[in-house]
């Protein structure tokens, strides 16, 4: 079983904060915040991204509006117990946060210049719910996978999981249970939720939109599936 939770579950965003910070939670006097991250798509686009952050990683200054932030942390989730239902709440829990000046390159293995999209995430985890196949009335192929990644003290975070095209065929055939690592992006979306009383409710979910999936195979040295997709919006 995978008990390095830093190479199981990690990701690294770069984006402009919108809107107010609010206050999360707090643990043994310790205060934790949530703000929005805006971090742009190729397609002009852009996700809203919600970020659990310490008040150690922040400065008075740090979470103004239009500030560029280097994050980097892990995608987790948690239940929400409201109106008498579980629901899967997901956030990026930022385990390090770096200012960045507009014209600035960041060090991050690589460089990040100024116009680049960073947002990428790294997920090791097991495939909890049968995926779902479907094609859209115009034939694109997409499947939806629940991955259970492990964390410290026998936690687990459940992040829903979008792939498309040739991973989507992939993915439909994989069992409940089996190991896979998946390297993707962070993206929100609109949808609709109906009520029973006929009232429609527009929320956000967010979710990881896969660009490459693996099968982690036992240690018998077993060949490897490795499919690369391009087709990811």
């Amino acid at each position: 079983m995978n008990t390095n939770y830093l190479e199981n579950n990690y990701l690294t965003l770069v984006g402009k904060v919108t809107g107010e910070k609010r206050f999360s939670h707090e643990i043994y006097g310790e205060s934790f915040y949530i703000f929005n991250l805006e971090i742009p798509r190729l397609s002009g686009n852009s996700d809203i991204i919600p970020i659990t952050v310490s008040e150690r990683l922040i400065k008075e200054d740090t979470l103004q509006e239009g500030k560029k932030l280097l994050v980097k942390g892990q995608f987790r989730s948690y239940n929400s117990y409201e109106n008498e239902k579980n629901r899967l709440i997901l956030t990026v829990f930022a385990k390090d946060i770096i200012e960045v000046e507009e014209n600035e390159e960041v060090e991050e293995n690589e460089m990040v210049k100024k116009d680049t999209i960073t947002n990428e995430v790294v997920l090791v985890g097991y495939i909890c719910k049968k995926p779902i196949y479907r094609q859209t009335p115009f034939g694109r192929e997409i499947s939806d996978l629940l991955l259970a990644v492990n964390r410290a003290y026998n936690k687990s975070d459940y992040i829903p999981c979008i792939a498309w095209g040739r991973n989507a065929r992939f993915c439909q055939n994989l069992e409940v249970g089996t190991e896979v690592k998946v390297v993707g992006r962070v993206q929100s979306r609109n949808y609709e939720k109906k009520h029973e009383d006929g009232t429609v409710e527009t929320r956000v979910a967010y979710e990881v939109s896969i660009g490459s999936l693996e099968v982690i195979e036992e240690k018998d040295d077993e060949s490897k599936e490795d499919i690369e997709n391009k087709e990811a919006v």
